[in-house]
């Protein structure tokens, strides 16, 4: 498509549907913000695997009509999709509440690779201390709160510095300008990092990584941390508490959250218990390509099921049998 924005991405996924319907085998689908073109594969009698991603239509930047168009979508998905993908047990539940059946979904959770060790070095283009700064990775949106991270943050002086990760725009964007109105000088914004390299070395020398998401399943970015042995800070939902496990803390509200900066800080021995507990929960559910054996294993099963139905069987000569598939 000639230009990015919400309609030129529809017009792109509308695009990859017909191209999709040209080529064999399952069709796997990431995302149902545009489910509503899976009817196309229905149609056409293809196996369909859609992973349903986060909870995209309860996200607040969102207005009635994108709200509408999404909730629309979810149900498209669930419709018309042979097998619904979930990427945390909460995502599971919301669609089998729904009516869906269980047999229809499978939970496979983001896994990624352990961050054993980096260049510490790379700190040094943002003038950051090992273990002096804790760190945010996360979109400057309401529903990830970053707003009352920054202020809990920046009620006193402690002694270490806030990261904040992402493009900011103050003067076109009002959130973004309230949460860089509530930084005090501790808090640093470094704008957008995209080198894995050096976004490994953040989270592994971070004293703490404070998760706000408050929307959605498995958070890559969290089991990413978890993979970095980093201590996690989280807001407190379900979504989080699965993926970070019971010796992680939690946050309620922006107060709760900066009590919770005031014990935890200073803490040396609290926090050396939690760097083990987050590699401890990385091995028991996130390690090993987990993820991409239960992906490899569900798209052979779909794979082969779509064969089966594919082979027909017409009578012949003894001397020859004709299958086709």
């Amino acid at each position: 498509t000639p230009n990015n924005g919400a309609l030129w991405s529809i017009i792109f996924d509308y695009k990859s549907t017909v191209h999709a319907l040209k080529e064999e085998g399952v069709v796997l689908v990431l995302g149902y913000n545009t489910a509503i073109f899976s009817l196309l594969y229905r149609l056409k009698k293809r196996v369909v695997l859609t992973n349903m991603d986060g909870m995209e239509w309860w996200r607040e930047k969102w207005n009635g009509i994108q709200k509408a168009w999404l909730f629309i979508n979810e149900r498209c998905g669930v419709w018309f999709s042979d097998r619904l993908i979930a990427d945390h047990p909460q995502i599971a539940q919301h669609f089998i509440k729904g009516g869906v059946k269980p047999s229809k979904i499978a939970t496979i959770p983001y896994g990624t690779e352990a961050v054993k060790t980096t260049d510490v070095t790379l700190l040094n283009q943002y003038n950051l201390q090992c273990d002096r700064y804790a760190l945010v990775i996360a979109r400057p949106e309401p529903e990830n709160s970053i707003l009352e991270i920054v202020a809990s943050f920046s009620r006193r002086q402690r002694g270490y510095k806030l990261v904040v990760l992402g493009r900011y725009t103050p003067d076109k964007n009002d959130y973004h300008a309230k949460v860089m109105a509530a930084a005090s000088d501790e808090v640093e914004f470094i704008g957008g990092v995209y080198d894995k390299d050096v976004v490994n070395a953040l989270r592994y020398h971070a004293r703490i990584y404070v998760h706000g998401h408050t929307v959605g399943g498995t958070n890559p970015s969290l089991v990413e941390a978890l993979a970095a042995g980093t201590p996690v800070l989280a807001q407190n939902n379900h979504f989080n508490s699965w993926v970070a496990g019971t010796e992680s803390l939690y946050f309620d509200n922006e107060d709760h959250c900066a009590a919770q900066f005031d014990m935890i800080l200073d803490n040396t021995t609290e926090l050396e218990k939690m760097r083990a507990a987050s590699l401890q929960r990385y091995h028991d559910e996130f390690s090993n390509n987990r993820d991409m054996t239960a992906y490899e294993n569900l798209l052979a099963s779909c794979l082969e099921q779509e064969n089966l139905d594919s082979i027909s069987v017409e009578p012949t000569p003894k001397k020859a049998t004709s299958v086709s598939s």
